[in-house]
């Protein structure tokens, strides 16, 4: 299938213009904390958000969902697009009425410019020729603005969350410490690095939630970036025991592109007989790529990952 991008979402394909320094945050349920500056040996420092639950008391402890893009999550007053994850309102209610356990969430804002190299699967990425990774290099954007500000590092970026993040969120909050009480999640290219990290470091997570994923990795499923994605899950899949996995996908704008892609993955699961009540993949009709689009239906994920009540 050939796919041509004509007007697609604006929040892939525009870095926002973003200062280093946290912005002041409001959120309607629950409260939030800033960390900055968050100094990292990995990547550029930045500074994180931490969302704490109603009814938040040190005495308790909290699972984590690690969540990309931290900028966009909690108040929309802050967002380059005035839009935003409605984190704080849909977690705040879903603890509230007792449909999920109460957790903290972590929000890691992006690169702005290089966030295409920071959530680009690096070991795939490298699977490409020298020659396929410099045409790769050239795609702008826009005009005079590279798709990739840089090298792709994605591989440092999961060492960020797993030897910084996570290790800092433990020592200073009361959550439930391991692998079995962490989840990480983002949409879009978000969702590219989430399933990617828990991939690679499957004894780190106990689950990814994978929104909109961006399989065509660029602005065309013809740059031959999907099969490498498709070889890279069905060779590591086998690594996951007990990890929840979650994909969804709508068909508008930049959603358009993924039904077909997302049924190939999906296939994957099904081919290695990936037990049935640890994933799912959902399709939600009409949907677009933006954040209100995910705001919508981001209860589903969360459910599914927390929920207090099995499926």
């Amino acid at each position: 299938m050939k796919f041509v991008i004509l007007l697609f979402s604006l929040s892939f394909f525009l870095s926002a213009p973003a200062k280093a320094d946290a912005p002041s945050l409001s959120v309607s349920k629950g409260q939030i904390e800033t960390v900055q500056p968050f100094k990292s040996a990995y990547v550029k420092d930045r500074f994180l958000t931490v969302w704490l639950p109603p009814g938040y008391n040190k005495q308790s402890q909290y699972d984590v969902l690690y969540m990309h893009d931290g900028r966009m999550l909690f108040d929309a007053n802050s967002t380059w697009n005035k839009q935003e994850w409605r984190v704080d309102e849909v977690a705040g209610e879903l603890i509230e009425q007792g449909k999920i356990r109460p957790i903290i969430v972590v929000g890691i804002p992006n690169a702005v410019e290089n966030r295409h190299s920071e959530f680009f699967p690096q070991q795939p990425f490298e699977y490409f020729s020298p020659s396929k990774q410099q045409a790769l290099y050239k795609i702008e954007k826009y005009a005079d603005h590279p798709l990739f500000a840089s090298k792709v590092y994605s591989d440092n970026y999961s060492l960020f969350i797993v030897n910084e993040v996570i290790p800092y969120i433990e020592a200073n909050y009361p959550v439930n410490k391991g692998p079995q009480h962490r989840y990480i999640g983002g949409s879009s290219m978000g969702g590219l690095i989430s399933w990617y990290t828990l991939l690679n470091y499957p004894d780190q997570f106990a689950g990814a939630i994978n929104m909109s994923t961006h399989w065509p990795g660029t602005f065309s499923a013809e740059d031959d970036v999907f099969p490498v994605f498709q070889q890279y899950i069905a060779a590591n899949l086998h690594k996951l025991i007990n990890q929840k996995v979650y994909f969804d996908y709508g068909d508008s704008t930049l959603d358009a592109m993924y039904p077909e892609l997302q049924k190939q993955i999906d296939k994957i699961f099904i081919e290695q007989q990936y037990p049935k009540g640890q994933w799912r993949s959902l399709y939600f009709p009409g949907a677009d790529h933006t954040e209100n689009a995910w705001a919508k239906r981001l209860h589903t994920p969360l459910e599914f990952m927390f929920g207090t009540t099995k499926p």
